[in-house]
């Protein structure tokens, strides 16, 4: 595609918080060519695994028995398969730029720009400004990998829209079949009812695969939800990305990459119900339905704690100042995958880090935590290596504030989230701990509302700033 136009415009974060947030589907095609720097496979309707891409490493056959997202695997889980190739393709895609093609470390540091982390292991990581698109710097950015359970941020910028979150759904045992051995699970009961909410809440805190299948389910099944998610990477321009399963579940041909899942991370930050999901510390689950001593039915509630722990905190790791979200996962063949997404003075900067090489507990976190400090100090002093692209669909030459209709989608059912009484309470609503982790409470930044014009309609350019961003408040 041709390179984007560079704009001098100011941050388009509106101050206002008036504006109406709605539900906003789009159109995903998976129609368009890949490029031939991409390699992207087409998408395909069935689950069915697919050759593996090309630079792409290659997963074992068989399913993940170690899908914790919680933290670092251990030995035992985290030695690689041997299949998994130690060295990235001499050639990868330049989408988003040349130098991103490239293999190692690039970077363009300026007068006064702070060096890198000395000692990174990932095999593969990013830095990028979530506002203007600039990529800071990167590691081999574009190389295939397995993305665990990080997948699940394609899955949910792809079906959140799809259903409001007070729908119920009572779960049947087709809904749950053919989950992975030892997934990852927020404990779903069968012929229990559950609300989308609750569901999502499933999939954001407890990586939790059940919800996963249930939604799915929900969606017409496996195949169809897959292939939604492809034909939804190829709309993003996300080439490297190819799904096999919605949960991130060890599948052979199942790959993305630091570059794509950072693109995937910025669409579904555009989304209020995304937003709020991904920053929630705690929440309450539903339980299973008994009878009591008096036979009477009764159904309590369980808490559920983000296994983000960037966001929880952990121990020997406290949370890291202005995270809000995004996504984790672990599993044999992938190693621990991250992506996240911090504010700092205004600054908005996303972050993916791909499988560690370093066996050390919680390793994935300590290497994003500090790449976004890297970010932060460098701001302003390094020339970008590339640049997030807009979705295929994108008006890169529309002007802010024409017609303007409120937010990208993601409440699910069109409702304005906030502001339509002139309140300036946050689109996404806090998530409140219980007070003795000291994890403090996720807040929405006051005003800032990102305007979409209409469906498919990029803001300016290539900028697309995040609106209401959740932050941690220490």
């Amino acid at each position: 595609m041709p390179a984007m136009k560079k704009t001098t415009k100011p941050s388009l974060l509106v101050t206002s918080a008036t504006l109406l947030s709605f539900s906003l589907a789009l159109t995903a095609t998976a129609t368009a060519p890949a490029t031939a720097a991409a390699g992207r496979p087409a998408p395909s309707p069935s689950a069915s695994p697919s050759p593996t891409p090309p630079g792409a490493a290659s997963p074992s056959a068989s399913g993940s028995p170690s899908n914790n997202p919680s933290s670092s695997p251990s030995k035992n889980s985290k030695s690689p398969s041997a299949s998994l190739s130690a060295t990235p393709p001499a050639g990868m895609s330049t989408v988003g730029g040349a130098q991103l093609g490239r293999p190692g470390t690039q970077a363009n540091l300026g007068t006064g720009a702070p060096v890198l982390p000395k000692d990174l292991s990932a095999r593969s990581w990013i830095v990028a400004d979530a506002e203007s698109g600039d990529v800071l710097a990167s590691h081999n950015a574009h190389w295939r990998l397995p993305p665990a359970s990080t997948l699940k941020m394609l899955f949910a910028d792809t079906l959140l829209p799809k259903f409001p979150r007070t729908q119920k759904h009572k779960v049947v045992p087709s809904d749950l079949a053919g989950m992975g051995v030892g997934s990852s699970t927020v404990g779903i009961k069968e012929d229990e009812t559950y609300s989308v909410h609750d569901l999502w809440l499933g999939v954001f805190l407890r990586s939790g695969n059940d919800a996963v299948r249930v939604l799915s389910a929900m969606n017409g099944g496996i195949d169809r939800t897959v292939a939604d998610m492809n034909a939804r990477a190829e709309e993003l321009q996300a080439l490297d990305t190819y799904a096999v399963s919605p949960d991130g579940y060890d599948e052979k041909g199942q790959v993305s990459s630091a570059y794509d899942l950072t693109l995937i991370a910025r669409s579904g930050l555009q989304k209020p119900d995304f937003r709020e999901y991904c920053s929630t510390v705690r929440a309450q689950f539903p339980g299973e339905t008994k009878k009591n001593r008096k036979g009477r039915t009764t159904r309590k509630s369980f808490e559920i704690q983000n296994t983000n722990r960037l966001l929880t905190g952990d121990y020997g790791l406290e949370p890291y100042q202005g995270i809000a979200g995004v996504k984790n996962g672990n599993t044999t063949n992938a190693g621990s995958t991250f992506t996240g997404v911090a504010e700092r003075n205004g600054k908005v900067l996303l972050v993916t880090v791909m499988n560690p090489e370093k066996e050390e507990h919680d390793r994935v976190y300590k290497e994003t935590a500090k790449l976004l400090d890297w970010g932060f100090q460098a701001a302003g002093k390094v020339s970008p290596v590339g640049e997030l692209v807009p979705p295929r669909s994108a008006d890169t030459g529309a002007q802010p504030g024409a017609n303007a209709s409120g937010e990208a989608g993601g409440s699910g059912d069109g409702a304005a989230v906030a502001g339509s009484s002139g309140s300036s309470k946050p689109v996404a609503a806090s998530a409140r701990t219980d007070g003795s982790s000291g994890a403090g409470v996720a807040l929405g930044i006051a005003g800032g509302v990102l305007v979409l014009l209409a469906a498919g309609v990029f803001v300016i350019n290539r900028r697309w700033p995040l609106p209401e961003l959740m932050r941690r408040r220490h």
